[in-house]
């Protein structure tokens, strides 16, 4: 894929750099649904970093993910929930894809380019009769959030149903990975979202056994490292550190939503990671908040919008402060 044919996406902080100049360190990257107080990760062995992934290594971390998502249904670690998207085309013969929009924009490149009839929708409903149905709960970039229950009903209705959940961790409620096993429900799940560990490269996709099967054969041997296994079964196994993240996330989300009120942004959807606010001009606060080095993210099909991450430590809150009065 060339340089300028590339989706849209945040995270992109070297065009932050080459627009407004400094180091990536001196930047807060707020572009971003990653959390800003990750994971304490710890030491990793050497034998993580030398030695290729045993069966037992890689079912003990797939044995922490179903603690952690609560569910008893078969699963597969990949390398984020990105990997698994590239893989969905592949799951059955090419179709019908719907996809309820405005979303994460890989599902509709990537069905696009392996030959699928994709369309966007904007309900439910409209998903009915799709081979491929796909719905991002809680939806990125608007935070829109669909019951447990008015998913499962969708599901006879389509041939295939998945949900992403990226961002359900810190609203575990949303989540229908204790129904993953459901004929015709795939579940993606990301681990460094949440877990501000999105460098690590890990997710998950649960399901029934014949898709989960079908997806590790083409995943491979040895889908994820030695250092993401051995962080991975730390983390999602420390019930207390999820707990309490949760619970910070929920109050720094209204810390930033009185900050942009301030500001005169209108909210206009979110989730635990990441706040979307209605702006006069967003390229013009993008850019407000980039000569202070904070980065956010902007959509070009809707020129009001403007999306920020939370920030982490105490000195980002003070310099996001600083920055909106100016």
């Amino acid at each position: 894929m060339k340089e300028q044919d590339m989706r849209e996406h945040g995270g992109n902080l070297d065009l932050a750099q080459q627009r407004f100049g400094g180091r990536a360190e001196d930047w807060i990257d707020l572009s971003t649904g990653i959390n800003r107080l990750p994971y304490p990760a710890g030491e990793v062995s050497m034998r993580a970093w030398s030695a290729l992934p045993s069966r037992a290594e890689i079912d003990a971390l797939h044995q922490a993910a179903q603690h952690a998502y609560r569910t008893s249904a078969a699963l597969v670690a990949m390398g984020g929930a990105q990997a698994a998207i590239q893989l969905l085309p592949q799951l059955g013969p090419r179709g019908r894809a719907r996809i309820l929009a405005p979303t994460y924009n890989e599902y509709a490149g990537v069905l696009s380019a392996a030959g699928w009839d994709v369309l966007e929708v904007g309900d439910l409903d409209a998903l009915v009769g799709a081979d491929l149905a796909i719905v991002v709960n809680p939806n990125n970039p608007d935070g829109r959030c669909h019951t447990p229950q008015d998913l499962l009903a969708l599901l006879p209705r389509v041939g295939r149903l998945v949900i992403d959940e990226s961002f359900v961790d810190a609203v575990p409620q949303l989540s229908l990975a204790p129904e993953a096993d459901h004929p015709g429900l795939l579940i993606l799940r990301s681990f460094g979202k949440f877990y501000g560990l999105a460098g690590l490269r890990l997710g998950f996709a649960l399901g029934s056994a014949a898709d989960i099967a079908r997806i590790a054969a083409m995943s491979g041997p040895w889908p994820v490292s030695g250092a993401a296994i051995a962080i991975g079964c730390r983390a999602l196994r420390d019930d207390a550190w999820a707990g309490s993240t949760s619970a910070r996330l929920v109050r720094d989300c209204a810390r930033l939503d009185d900050m942009a009120r301030a500001q005169g942004w209108r909210f206009v959807g979110g989730t635990p990671l990441f706040r979307l606010y209605e702006t006069p001009d967003a390229l013009a606060a993008q850019e407000k908040l980039a000569r202070g080095q904070i980065w956010s993210r902007v959509f070009v099909q809707k020129p009001t919008w403007l999306r920020l991450g939370l920030p982490g430590s105490e000195p980002e809150w003070t310099r996001l402060a600083e920055v909106l009065a100016r």
